[in-house]
C-alpha cells in the first residue's frame, strides 16, 4: 500500500511519490522512497497523468442555467461539466452535485445559473503529475473526476474510471509494459 512521507522542511505528511509538498511547496523527489511491493505499485508511482489520456472537457459557461447543464450531462452521457469564465476554470458541477445540492427540487431551480450549485475552485492537478497524486487526491477528497490542466490551462479530466482502466490493464499485463 502506498504510504506517506514527511516534508523535512515543514513537517506535513504528503504521499508518497508526490514530487513537492503540498503544504509548504518544497522538492521532495530527492528524499528515499520505499520500493514498491508490486511492479503495479511501482506503476502508479512512476506514471503521469498524461499516460491515461484525459478526455476533453465538456464546458459550461458561468451563465449557464441548471437545466442546461442537466440536459448537456444526460446527452453527452458525462458526470461532470467544468464550469468556465473568460476561458479559465472557475468551478465544476457534477453528478454528486445534482444529487446533493439539487436533489428532488431540482425542477425549482432549472432556470437559476450553475454558479449558484457548482463546486467552485475545484481541486485540479497537470499532466506531469503522478497518477498515484490522483488516485490520493480523488481519496481524500472523495472526487470521482479531476480537472487535468496543462502549463495551468484547462485541458482534459478524469474519471475515477480511467484509473480504474489503467489499473486493470496494469494488472492484466502482469506490470509489463
Amino acid at each position: 500500500m502506498i504510504g506517506t512521507i514527511v516534508c523535512p522542511y515543514c513537517d506535513a505528511e504528503n504521499m508518497e511519490g508526490v514530487d513537492e509538498c503540498e503544504k509548504c511547496g518544497e522538492a521532495l523527489v530527492d528524499l528515499s522512497v520505499r520500493v514498491p511491493a508490486t511492479s503495479v505499485e511501482g506503476d502508479l508511482l512512476r506514471d503521469r497523468i498524461e499516460r491515461l489520456w484525459p478526455k476533453s472537457p465538456s464546458t459550461v459557461a458561468l451563465d449557464a442555467t441548471v437545466g442546461d447543464v442537466l440536459r448537456k450531462m444526460v446527452d453527452e452521457r458525462i458526470g461532470c461539466v467544468m464550469v468556465v469564465e473568460r476561458g479559465k476554470l472557475v468551478g465544476i458541477f457534477s453528478e454528486r452535485d445534482a444529487l446533493m445540492k439539487l436533489n428532488t427540487d431540482a425542477a425549482k431551480f432549472l432556470k437559476r445559473s450553475i454558479a449558484e450549485f457548482m463546486t467552485a475552485d475545484p481541486v485540479t492537478l497537470e499532466t506531469n503529475d503522478k497518477i498515484a497524486f490522483a488516485l490520493h487526491k480523488m481519496n481524500v477528497g472523495g472526487y470521482r473526476h479531476i480537472p487535468i490542466l496543462f502549463e495551468g490551462k484547462l485541458v482534459g479530466v478524469i474519471s475515477i474510471r480511467d484509473i480504474l482502466r489503467y489499473l486493470t490493464e496494469r494488472i492484466a499485463a502482469g506490470g509489463k509494459r
